[in-house]
């Protein structure tokens, strides 16, 4: 095998084999594959594509790249992947939730990307809590409580974090075969029995038109499917947050109103209508509608809050954390309202903006090295369609200074839109899904 000779495949349009692929995936997890000869292999897969069968074989190759989790659990082993949104912390109410309906969910998350959050960033928003497990405390974690949200050991799929690096700085990240490849690598590494995608469409998701979105739902979920893993996809509208804060501490403490019965809305909407198909998909349901009912009962019993409470204590955190949240998650020492300049109704919100605008407060990163403060973010956002007097608030920043809530609120002031008539609201589940 050559690694110049897979490339030159590639710049011919033609698709290497198998083989070729999986030689090429070795060659980014030890080295033999240089940074010049992955860039080039990331910029002929952009530019060429590849095919149905070779979007498999790569997949599975960056898959067996590294180690492959092997469970022995008496019940379905399930997972969800979002592609990134704003307010969206589905894993934190999903995960305890499916759990209480029967299955083990051992959910390998990832950190904030540009303006969307990161599931372990929210996690580790409660105090003591780690999320970097090894393989063994993580089986542990999983078989006595029967979920964890854990990142990423360095074992896993290796060739998907060699090359992931190269693709963003090599303008190589828009390739659906890539995205394909490095989202189900590490999914499948982890040796799901169930998969369930949940693919954002709107102003605050990657993919901002609902073609954009429909074509990346049928790569990842046809591919899951031909690698063995039952996978299906739903498109989910993300032209507004899904809960209405954004924030690590923040939205921690919506999942925990959700948990404890206490909320509602897009947030528990969609996280039941996932667990439903997933439940429906392990056998653990007849049909989506009694999944989603199961669903509802865990969060309505409180028996998904005991869940989660389990494993935050065995992940480090605070033991009793379901009954004592509030005094736990950080609180930012400046809160301060936005208000309507005038009255109207709300038109559009840029998602994408509120996002940066919490990355901006300190929420996210704008380097790999920064430190993220949990309390910032926003709260109590305006929904599309709500109407708004004059002087009445439209969200509320938290911030950790005065010039710092100040900026924020010249971002969110031009990201909401107030005008007359009722706007055109998208439904929270898109039709055409998996």
């Amino acid at each position: 095998m050559d690694a110049r000779a897979i490339i030159a495949h590639l710049r011919k349009g033609e698709v290497p084999s198998q083989a070729e692929l999986s030689w090429f995936a070795r060659g980014l997890s030890d080295g033999s594959v240089s940074d010049a000869q992955a860039g080039a292999f990331a910029m002929g897969v952009c530019l060429r594509g590849l095919s149905e069968e070779g979007r498999v074989a790569l997949t599975l190759a960056m898959r067996d790249s590294g180690d492959r989790m092997i469970w022995d659990l008496p019940a379905p082993v399930l997972d969800k992947h979002s592609t990134g949104g704003v307010g969206d912390c589905v894993s934190l109410v999903l995960a305890p939730a499916l759990t209480a309906c029967g299955a083990y969910v051992p959910m390998i998350s990832g950190r904030g990307l540009g303006h969307t959050g990161g599931t372990l960033d929210k996690m580790e928003a409660i105090p003591g809590l780690t999320t970097a497990l090894s393989e063994g405390k993580f089986k542990k974690v999983v078989a006595d409580v029967g979920c964890a949200i854990v990142s990423a050991s360095a074992q896993i799929a290796p060739a998907d974090k060699r090359l992931y690096a190269i693709r963003d700085v090599t303008a190589t990240v828009e390739s659906l075969d890539l995205i394909t490849a490095s989202i189900l690598s590490k999914k499948l590494a982890a040796g799901l029995e169930g998969l369930v995608l949940d693919v954002k469409v709107g102003s605050g998701a990657f993919m901002k038109s609902v073609e954009d979105a429909q074509a990346l739902a049928n790569s990842l979920v046809s591919t899951a499917n031909l690698a063995g893993c039952p996978t299906s996809a739903v498109i989910s509208d993300m032209n507004q947050p899904l809960a209405s804060s954004l924030g690590n501490a923040l939205e921690v403490a919506e999942c925990m109103k959700v948990l404890c019965n206490q909320g509602g809305g897009a947030l528990t909407e969609l996280s039941v209508s996932l667990g439903g198909m997933l439940l429906v998909s392990a056998g653990l349901a007849t049909d989506v509608a009694e999944g989603v009912s199961k669903m509802m009962d865990a969060l309505s019993s409180g028996k998904a809050a005991e869940v989660f409470a389990g494993m935050v204590a065995a992940m480090g955190g605070p033991t009793h954390f379901a009954d004592e949240w509030q005094r736990f998650l950080p609180e930012a020492p400046v809160i301060h309202e936005v208000t309507a300049v005038h009255a109207g109704i709300v038109q559009a919100i840029d998602g994408e903006a509120l996002g940066l605008a919490v990355v901006g407060l300190g929420g996210g990163r704008q380097i790999e090295s920064d430190v993220i403060d949990p309390s910032v973010g926003l709260s109590d956002v305006v929904r599309l369609g709500d109407r708004v007097e004059a002087g009445q608030p439209l969200l509320r920043v938290h911030a950790s200074r005065e010039d710092a809530a100040a900026a924020a609120e010249a971002i969110v002031r031009r990201a909401i839109v107030i005008g007359e008539g009722m706007p055109d609201i998208p439904p929270l589940i898109h039709e055409g899904n998996q």
